[in-house]
């Protein structure tokens, strides 16, 4: 199959790495091709983290420039600054709860609009919105809004893994006594991205 390039991006702290991994399972254990890369940003908390993943006929790991089928943004300046890894058939899901870096909460910079990130972003691709922040308190833990964002990839069009197997992949990379409320979490994910299309 054509390598399907999903680029994640957020800040340290958001479990995006864990969001990556649960994906890689399930495309494991389907059967498929992977291969993935990370880049962390200067500090574990904080800095800037990035996934690149392919799945399928695929021996790197980096999406090239233009061709990701999907950015999944953990935090909107993070999606905004791989914007470059998209192209005209690449769909960005985008949680639109910001994370003020420590240089904008000293006054040093200043956080741009988050609807002009949207907007800006809409220009190029499909953008779908969704505040991860908010599905996770509805599920009832705030640590499981990656796997909200998990359950938002699931439910494009065209993603190669199913819902099942997804859901089977969370069961095996999250600590046993918090199974439940992330699939709960992953579900609220799925549904709200399922609507939106």
């Amino acid at each position: 199959m054509r390598p399907y390039g999903i680029v994640y991006a957020g800040v340290g702290g958001q479990g995006v790495l864990t969001a990556s991994s649960i994906v890689g399972e399930a495309a494991i254990r389907r059967g498929l091709n992977v291969v993935m890369s990370e880049i962390h940003g200067m500090a574990q908390r904080g800095g800037s983290v990035v996934a690149e993943m392919r799945i399928g006929n695929a021996r790197s790991s980096i999406v090239p420039e233009g061709e990701a089928d999907v950015i999944l943004g953990f935090e909107p300046v993070e999606a905004y600054r791989v914007a470059h890894k998209g192209g005209e058939n690449t769909t960005v899901i985008m949680s639109t709860d910001p994370i003020i870096p420590f240089t904008v909460s000293v006054g040093k910079e200043t956080y741009p609009p988050v609807e002009e990130l949207v907007g800006a972003l809409q220009e190029k691709f499909r953008v779908v919105t969704l505040s991860a922040v908010g599905l996770a308190r509805k599920a009832g833990n705030l640590l499981t809004a990656n796997v909200v964002m998990v359950g938002a990839l699931t439910a494009l069009p065209g993603f190669p893994l199913d819902r099942e197997e997804m859901m089977e992949a969370v069961k095996v990379r999250v600590p046993p006594r918090f199974v439940e409320v992330n699939l709960k979490a992953f579900e609220l994910g799925y549904e709200e991205v399922s609507r939106c299309l």
